[in-house]
């Protein structure tokens, strides 16, 4: 992509997504994420309806009256953007395909943790790491971040979540929020997600095409795993091969469903014709 055509896409994405934190996102992110504990602030005198148990006795025999020690919730915080970056993201049917919405969704988080002056930091993988941002603050470093999601070439074309989830864990050593945004449709990573989830505070996005979920009945085509490169002849004017189709899919969601669920992990599911925003905002209300 030559810089001008990139530079455009991005001050696009900046503008929408943008407008989406500021409106819609930020208050939200702020309550649905907490800090890391609580920090003394100062001390002042003690007022009807103070706790007792936050006199501070030296103070207030120094100054021959009641005075309380007043803490404030610690709030910086990092958010890591654990992204797959692998050839099935090219998929769409709909107005957009997977990486478009990935970079969406990424860019409008980013600019909500910006605003409440908290670190990101960036993990774009295939079955390896391909490039890691360490976290940082700043709207100069969410543009540089949008800028690797929409020209980024990946090396590989599969999927490894388990091995992006180990190496979150081997690099992120204090606790963190992670947006860990991918279909999914790779092998086991219960293990990795759960000693993730033991130490940060995990999100997984599954981004889906509704013609992932069901085949058309358009006769016999060739069919091509955008990973593999595999090519499969299907009939599908056959009903069998359709519900065969339709099972194996549903078999995939429901795995990837429970995995997250037994790691107390969160899941948010959104389709690339439907509005994340809906989806992440009522996510955000259930945290609350």
């Amino acid at each position: 992509m030559e810089t001008k055509e990139l530079l455009k896409k991005v001050k696009k994405i900046e503008i929408k997504t943008r407008r989406l934190s500021d409106h819609i996102f930020s208050g939200h992110y702020h309550t649905s994420f907490k800090g890391r504990g609580m920090t003394f602030s100062e001390v002042r005198q003690y007022q009807y309806g103070d706790d007792f148990r936050a006199i501070d006795w030296n103070v207030s025999a120094r100054n021959n009256d009641a005075f309380v020690k007043i803490f404030e919730e610690e709030r910086e915080l990092t958010m890591m953007l654990v992204i797959d970056c692998s050839a099935s993201q090219n998929f769409g049917t709909s107005a957009q395909n997977k990486k478009d919405m990935v970079t969406e969704i990424a860019a409008t988080l980013a600019f909500s943790a910006t605003q409440n002056n908290d670190k990101i930091g960036l993990v774009l993988f295939t079955n390896e790491i391909e490039l890691y941002i360490p976290p940082k603050k700043g709207k100069s470093h969410v543009l540089r971040i949008i800028r690797e999601l929409v020209e980024w070439q990946p090396k590989s074309k599969t999927t490894n979540v388990a091995f992006a989830l180990e190496f979150l864990s081997s690099v992120i050593k204090k606790r963190a929020i992670v947006f860990l945004i991918s279909d999914f449709m790779t092998a086991e990573f219960q293990k990795p997600l759960q000693i993730a989830s033991k130490k940060h505070d995990v999100t997984g996005i599954r981004i889906f095409d509704s013609r992932e979920k069901s085949l058309p009945n358009v006769g016999i085509i060739q069919m091509q795993d955008a990973e593999t490169e595999q090519l499969i002849w299907l009939d599908t004017q056959t009903e069998t091969t359709r519900l065969e189709y339709e099972k194996n899919y549903k078999t995939k969601v429901e795995i990837c469903q429970n995995i997250f669920r037994k790691c107390a992990a969160g899941l948010v599911e959104t389709e690339t014709n439907e509005s994340y925003v809906t989806k992440l905002v009522t996510y955000f209300k259930s945290r609350a």
